[in-house]
């Protein structure tokens, strides 16, 4: 008997044409949770896009399914973890929308401008103004690489802010790079392309907006709430802000009592960045080819779990894999500027099998904090290529400290990051971050003070950590050679205490981001002599 495939949700008829040439296809547009749960069980296939849920109980009774296509980018209607330890592949069309996207983009930045033409404003006011228009790109992703390009064809001058582009990959775009504050002065239009974090969650409020040029319209088409819907209401009204189109929101569907709802200059649509033929037809055609290739056994490049590994391989580097992932991670959190290049040096019996994967997942940990999508182990490296990353892998099967070490070396603008770490048993432990020999669990809360060797700064960090209620479960002192330097390096037990966001001063603090605002508020205020000694602080948080 053949392969079954479930497409359901009403999937686009092209992709199931696709896999009806070699597969017996059955097409459900409309499946309640409760039939899910009872024909599953006969599907080596199912194709979804985000009316059905695939729990884990569905997984559990799927006995046949080999892989799960999700006809879009979002995965949060599938249970990955159960899944991935079901063996099941869960694939998505990542870059399928992406047109669709910024086509919608241009549509809501040129429905702003009146009849189309954006000088046309000037024209009524019986000005002749050729000069170019700025547009602030808020994220260069694909998608916002794509808005700049259209918007060049436009003639219009390019700003963008993203801390993890390079220059080089900039100059390629033509596109000049700046900080948020001089996208946000600069910018006649702007428009945001980031994943929403904690980071980015209002990133752009009222504060911002003061700051903004005159008739400055803004387009939000990316994710709700990286804009403050509230503060744009306001923004608007006061006339701070000309105008704005937003596409996505904090809540959908949206309430009647919506604070941008009625407000002139405000153009609304409801979530349709995607909602093109064009659009449907494309996440079709890629989740059916990555289905195809699945059932035959073949990589799927759009995996957003872990791709095939042999058992062989996977006995020797799976222990290392949360271990290298960490790394990155833990280098993405150093780094001040935008990473230019990555070096992965193996020592010891490791490099006697392949550390393709190894490699793959560091990427993965340094990507993940920064990306809008998921980054997996297949699309890592391509996304690495793709934002002007260059990566090396190195071999040296010498040993001198540890029997395996794994050494991750990072450019980041001038500076170059190290992180190195090795299994003790089948624990894995960072054991130096730059020049200070550490022993740190890479899963826990961390927080990376570097600092001046002092009597009493230890002590007193400790005290106004847990004086805001903040455990710390195990600390670090970082040695040297470097004379009066040292590093801190302090576990926290309850990331929800470290993340939250009440009256105290450690408001904000995002995942693997800047620690640093809320440490100084604190030692400026405990330590004013010393405060100065700390060049930085960062926490690494894995959630």
């Amino acid at each position: 008997m053949g392969m079954k495939i479930l497409a359901a949700d009403g999937i686009s008829p092209k992709g199931i044409e696709l896999l009806q040439k070699e597969f017996d296809v059955v097409v459900k547009d409309k499946i309640s949770a409760e039939e899910l749960l009872e024909i599953i069980p006969e599907f080596d296939a199912l194709m979804v896009r985000s009316a059905s849920k695939v729990t884990a109980e569905v997984i559990e009774k799927a006995e046949k399914l080999k892989i799960i296509g999700r006809a879009g980018v979002g995965v949060d209607n599938i249970d990955i973890p159960a899944a991935t330890a079901k063996g099941i592949i869960v694939i998505n069309s990542p870059g399928g929308n992406t047109i669709a996207a910024t086509e919608h983009t241009m549509a809501m930045m040129l429905s702003m401008s009146r009849n189309i033409p954006i000088a046309n404003e000037t024209m009524q006011k019986g000005e002749w103004n050729r000069k170019n228009k700025t547009l602030g790109v808020v994220g260069l992703g694909r998608i916002g690489s794509g808005v700049a390009k259209r918007a060049q064809a436009f003639d219009m001058d390019v700003i963008a802010y993203d801390p993890y582009v390079t220059e080089e990959r900039a100059k390629a775009l033509d596109v000049k790079i700046g900080t948020l504050e001089e996208v946000i002065k600069a910018a006649d239009f702007i428009t945001v392309h980031m994943p929403l974090t904690n980071d980015t969650k209002g990133m752009i409020g009222y504060a911002e907006m003061q700051k903004m040029k005159k008739g400055v319209r803004l387009v939000n088409c990316a994710r709700g709430g990286i804009i403050d819907e509230e503060a744009l209401a306001k923004a608007v009204k006061e006339g701070i802000v000309a105008g704005a189109a937003i596409d996505v929101f904090t809540s959908e569907p949206i309430p009647a009592d919506h604070p941008l709802i009625g407000v002139p200059g405000i153009v609304l649509t409801p979530h349709l960045g995607a909602s093109t033929v064009e659009a449907q037809i494309g996440v079709s055609v890629d989740v059916a080819e990555g289905i195809w290739a699945a059932l035959h056994g073949e990589p799927v490049s759009t995996a957003v779990n872990m791709a095939p590994v042999s058992a062989q391989a996977m006995k020797v580097v799976g222990p290392y894999l949360t271990l290298a992932e960490r790394l990155g991670g833990t280098l993405c959190s150093l780094a001040e500027a935008p990473i230019k290049s990555v070096e992965v040096t193996y020592n010891g019996e490791i490099t006697e099998v392949n550390t393709k994967l190894l490699t793959t997942a560091v990427m993965k940990g340094m990507l993940n904090p920064i990306m809008e999508n998921e980054v997996n182990y297949v699309n890592a490296p391509s996304l690495a290529k793709e934002r002007g990353v260059k990566v090396t892998e190195i071999k040296d099967k010498e040993a001198v400290d540890f029997a395996n070490l794994i050494t991750v070396k990072a450019r980041a603008g001038e500076k170059v990051l190290s992180v190195q770490g090795t299994l003790f048993g089948q624990e894995g432990r960072i054991v130096s971050i730059g020049d200070f020999r550490v022993d740190v669990a890479p899963h826990a809360r961390i927080l990376i003070c570097p600092h001046i060797n002092r009597p009493g700064i230890i002590g007193r960090v400790g005290s106004i950590m847990g004086g805001d209620g903040i455990n710390i479960s195990a600390m670090q002192v970082g040695e040297t050679e470097t004379e009066s330097t040292n590093l801190m390096v302090l576990t926290a037990s309850d990331a929800q205490q470290l993340l939250r966001t009440d009256n105290s001063t450690l408001v904000n603090v995002s995942k693997r981001r800047h620690f640093q605002e809320a440490m100084y508020a604190k030692i400026a205020a405990g330590l004013p002599k010393v405060a100065a000694l700390f060049k930085y602080g960062r926490v690494y948080d894995d959630i």
